[in-house]
């Protein structure tokens, strides 16, 4: 087998509490991952040569350096780790919006552990793949992962849960970009008034309440971005008022995602959305649940 092709899902935060800031920096986190099924998809084929090489869609937001890349970093990563010395072509057709909130480059480097893992039958359990990944991205063991979780520490404590009901899920990313490091460090967690009911969806997601959930929707980093981008909570209350059950800033964002119960509602909301210009990056989707 010389070639292999991998899907790399997005994923949202359902729900995203940060619950202190650690004497190291790091900010404890205690929130509800979920893959959808919009995906990058990521091409891995054996050459002769003795280098990992990258090729993406010509993404001009994607780093210029390769090695600055996670895929490439990834792969170097599992190279070093089983000594290998064969050399592998990655092409990376790129749709995930990017840096986005929703774990882009986190996925693409999952793909590549699930990847290489089968073309050099590396026989690799996903704890392995995990283990190792976590030292290039919090996200990345969830990533491997997929699916529901709940997720702690700094985001690799993971718990998984059965899959939400089936729902639309509108996706619009405003071209602007959120630095992550500046949410956090302009998130206060100490001070928080109030913090999300992760309990609480967790419990609604085990009884398969998809109303449960929603109502339980909360991300305390919009309580920085929304002060600043005032673009989020205007696609919040759009995808509302189209019938939304409700609607919340993906990871540090900008990404919006509304969850609806009926496609038209969705598919209309995502026409007044590209109507008022309020992002150009729209998409419909559904949960994922699919074994990784």
């Amino acid at each position: 087998m010389n070639q292999i092709v991998r899907k790399a899902y997005a994923k949202i935060n359902l729900g995203l509490d940060v619950v202190r800031r650690r004497p190291d920096g790091y900010h404890e986190v205690k929130m509800i991952m979920q893959t959808i099924s919009l995906h990058d998809e990521l091409r891995f084929e054996e050459t002769g040569e003795k280098e990992i090489i990258l090729v993406s869609n010509d993404n001009p937001l994607l780093p210029e350096d390769a090695k600055d890349n996670l895929i490439y970093k990834a792969a170097e990563c599992i190279c070093r780790e089983y000594g290998i010395d064969r050399g592998v072509k990655i092409t990376l057709q790129k749709n995930i919006p990017i840096a986005a909130g929703m774990a882009g480059g986190s996925t693409d480097a999952a793909a590549v552990f699930h990847g290489l893992n089968e073309l050099w039958q590396l026989s690799m359990s996903r704890e392995k793949m995990q283990e190792l990944s976590v030292k290039l991205g919090a996200d990345i063991p969830y990533c491997i992962m997929g699916g529901t979780a709940l997720s702690e520490g700094i985001g690799e404590i993971l718990t998984p849960l059965p899959a939400p009901p089936h729902a639309y899920i509108l996706i619009a990313k405003p071209d602007i970009s959120v630095s992550t490091k500046f949410v956090y460090e302009n998130l206060h967690a100490d001070t928080l008034q109030k913090h999300p009911d992760i309990d609480g969806m967790v419990d609604a997601i085990r009884n398969g309440d998809l109303r449960g959930i929603t109502t339980r929707m909360e991300n305390v980093l919009e309580t920085v971005t929304e002060k600043t981008y005032p673009v989020i909570s205007e696609l919040k209350e759009k995808m509302r008022e189209e019938g939304a059950l409700n609607a919340l800033m993906s990871g540090s964002g900008p990404t919006v995602f509304g969850i609806f119960e009926e496609e038209d509602k969705a598919q209309k909301a995502a026409d007044r959305i590209r109507e008022l210009k309020l992002s150009n990056q729209i998409y419909v989707t559904t949960f994922v649940n699919v074994s990784l």
